[in-house]
């Protein structure tokens, strides 16, 4: 409101825009009194600031960085021991399968060679028995035959040897016989 009573005061000739030269100085040393005072001061303050948190920021992400590189390399490592592993574990699967079918053949034979080894020996027993019946059934039929020829002659012929032989020699004669058919 002053500027506009100065305005009609003066007649026209001055200009209401332009501040009165005296505030202009005082303007301008109060200026650069407090431009100087904030240089001096407040300005290094603020820049150590500033670079502090510029290094702060620029070691967090060298950090950052440093630590993505070392995940990376942890992550291949990990990658890489899980690959063994696996690698590893068909290994042992294999070499498992291989001993189980191993195994089994082995067992498969034992008991196959523990078989054979039954049946033979079931086989000579049975051959055994076998001659051992045969043995007797010859035993029986001497008797039978001597006690036949005996009483048809009429003397005991148990003691003559020649008719054991005859008798030998007829059993012979029927097994051959029974042979060839």
């Amino acid at each position: 409101m002053n500027w506009i009573l100065a305005a009609e005061g003066t007649g026209g000739n001055s200009n209401v825009l332009l501040p009165p030269t005296y505030e202009l100085v005082i303007g301008t040393i109060a200026f650069f009194t407090i431009f100087f005072l904030l240089s001096k001061f407040a300005l290094p303050n603020i820049k150590k600031t500033l670079e502090a948190r510029t290094e702060s920021i620029e070691g967090g992400i060298a950090k950052a960085e440093k630590m993505q590189q070392e995940a990376s390399i942890t992550l291949a490592q990990y990658r890489q021991q899980l690959s063994d592993a696996r690698s590893e574990a068909a290994k042992i699967r294999t070499a498992a399968e291989s001993e189980r079918t191993n195994l089994i053949s082995e067992a498969r034979n034992e008991a196959q060679a523990v078989a054979q080894t039954v049946t033979q020996q079931a086989n000579a027993q049975i051959e055994a028995e076998k001659s051992k019946a045969v043995n007797e059934l010859r035993l029986d039929v001497s008797k039978l035959a001597i006690d036949l020829a005996s009483k048809i002659v009429g003397a005991s012929l148990q003691d003559d040897a020649r008719a054991k032989a005859v008798i030998d020699q007829f059993i012979k004669d029927l097994e051959s016989a029974g042979g060839k058919r």
